[in-house]
């Protein structure tokens, strides 16, 4: 059960509850709050320091779970159906059987926090399909440099992607960085879209954007776009040897690139398309072809082997 003094500090809200952990942090052996089987359900535990906190089979239905620390502690057999888990730390978290479904509902459990949302939509909602059909089949990942005057010629290609060929542009801004989560992150939207458009102008972090999607997926194609006063990075040649890095659209204002977006940069994707799709089904076939006649050689082989 959980100790009455720890769970009456949490219910008075979590910038009191932060501060009582922060009070006895600094102790030798600090405290380890003890918050098993706690109804936690509708609690707003938006950052809120659980670190190496013990909630075994604690409720936390429907609870805000934002930025919320679980660093070494136990959420073994926590019920989180309807918990929204955004940003949360697990380093260390023991998280085995979560229970997704809400009282009544016969039990399923997952073992990681994180993923527990996705698994319920996949039971649960019957338009999942076709939403992750959407992703792959309409969305496009933009890249570009976020500068104040770059900004708003992106703007523009996210609205004409939007409004006039119906896809669902995805602008991913953010500071130049090295870090791994970064680069993961970069390769996780890519592989979700059906393409991508790079803007090379002035272009300051793209050679590391393009360096984590152009080998290590093949399958999308990118787009780049480029204004025709600059020239590309001096690097970018290196990636023109690759079949899905399709030529440059150069423009010469924002009005340039919105009056021949369908020529330069719709029409060059669908053509890669179709290309790469008749090559892909040439493949398939040839190779069922071999397969067909390596199993007609076995018949055969086990024919002459029977008969001698």
């Amino acid at each position: 059960m959980a100790n009455e003094e720890h769970l009456k500090i949490l219910k008075q809200g979590v910038e009191q509850w932060n501060k009582w952990r922060s009070e006895h942090a600094r102790w030798e052996n600090a405290i380890r709050p003890d918050l098993g089987d706690a109804d936690l359900s509708d609690v707003d535990l938006h950052g809120a320091n659980l670190t190496s906190a013990d909630l075994t089979d604690a409720d936390l239905s429907l609870t805000r779970l934002v930025e919320t620390d679980f660093t070494n502690a136990t959420i073994t057999g926590c019920r989180i159906y309807g918990a929204s888990a955004w940003n949360v730390t697990l380093e260390g978290t023991s998280q085995n059987n979560l229970v997704i479904t809400k009282q009544g509902e016969a039990v399923v459990t997952v073992d990681d926090l994180e993923v527990a949302q996705f698994i319920y939509l996949m039971l649960e909602n019957r338009k999942i399909r076709r939403v992750l059909d959407t992703i792959t089949s309409k969305a496009v990942l933009i890249l570009g440099r976020f500068t104040d005057d770059r900004k708003a010629v992106l703007e523009c290609v996210r609205r004409a992607l939007r409004e006039r060929f119906g896809m669902v542009p995805i602008l991913f801004d953010f500071p130049p960085s090295a870090s791994r989560d970064l680069t993961e992150t970069i390769q996780l939207l890519a592989s979700m879209c059906r393409f991508v458009i790079a803007d090379l102008t002035d272009a300051k972090s793209i050679p590391q954007e393009l360096s984590q999607i152009v080998p290590s997926l093949p399958s999308v194609p990118v787009q780049p776009i480029l204004l025709s006063t600059q020239r590309e990075y001096a690097m970018f040649e290196h990636w023109r040897r690759f079949p899905n890095v399709l030529p440059e659209f150069l423009y010469d204002d924002r009005d340039h690139l919105l009056d021949h977006f369908k020529s330069g940069v719709i029409d060059p994707v669908k053509a890669w398309e179709e290309v790469t799709n008749k090559e892909a089904a040439r493949t398939r076939q040839l190779r069922e072809m071999v397969q067909a006649q390596e199993g007609e050689i076995a018949m055969l082989k086990a024919k002459l082997q029977r008969d001698d």
